[in-house]
């Protein structure tokens, strides 16, 4: 059914709105995803307090090209989303490991990050950053390992010194 200019016109300043405010974005193709699947990717998405938006590509590119990021934006095939959030690599995670989950069902296009345009490739890069609580709790084991090394060998040296 097609829309009306007033939809159209509705649709446009939500969309302009998500560019405005948004930290990151993914263009996401969903082209052979399930209802119970696209409710999945949604619910999650939610719980990292990333969007998820579908429209025509026209108004996608129009509400963008208003927004003037720079670079060149990626070519947008089949059905597309946009994945939208706050926090600049959740939307990228969140849709790589359910990308991983779901082959052939869910892909990365491209996507804005820091107000350039960037590609799969670099998308896909994005993606695999771990999130923050992960990198604290490595940067925690990181600087544990040598003082915990440094115990065992003052116990073993106690022991020898005892026996």
């Amino acid at each position: 059914m097609a829309r009306t200019k007033a939809e159209k016109k509705e649709i446009l300043e939500k969309l302009e709105g998500i560019v405005k405010d948004a930290q990151s974005m993914v263009f996401v193709n969903f082209h052979g995803l399930n209802v119970g699947d696209t409710t999945q990717v949604r619910r999650k998405l939610k719980s990292e307090n990333v969007g998820f938006f579908v429209s025509k590509k026209s108004l996608t590119r129009k509400a963008l090209d208003a927004k003037k990021i720079e670079g060149i934006l990626p070519e947008l095939t089949g059905e597309v989303g946009l994945a939208y959030g706050k926090d600049l690599i959740a939307p990228a995670r969140e849709i790589y490991e359910f990308q991983k989950k779901h082959k052939g069902s869910i892909s990365i296009l491209g996507g804005v990050f820091e107000g350039k345009f960037m590609s799969k490739e670099e998308m896909m890069g994005i993606a695999q950053i771990p999130s923050q609580k992960t990198l604290h709790a490595m940067f925690v084991n990181v600087i544990n390992s040598p003082i915990q090394g440094f115990v065992m060998a003052l116990d073993q040296i106690a022991k020898k010194k005892t026996v």
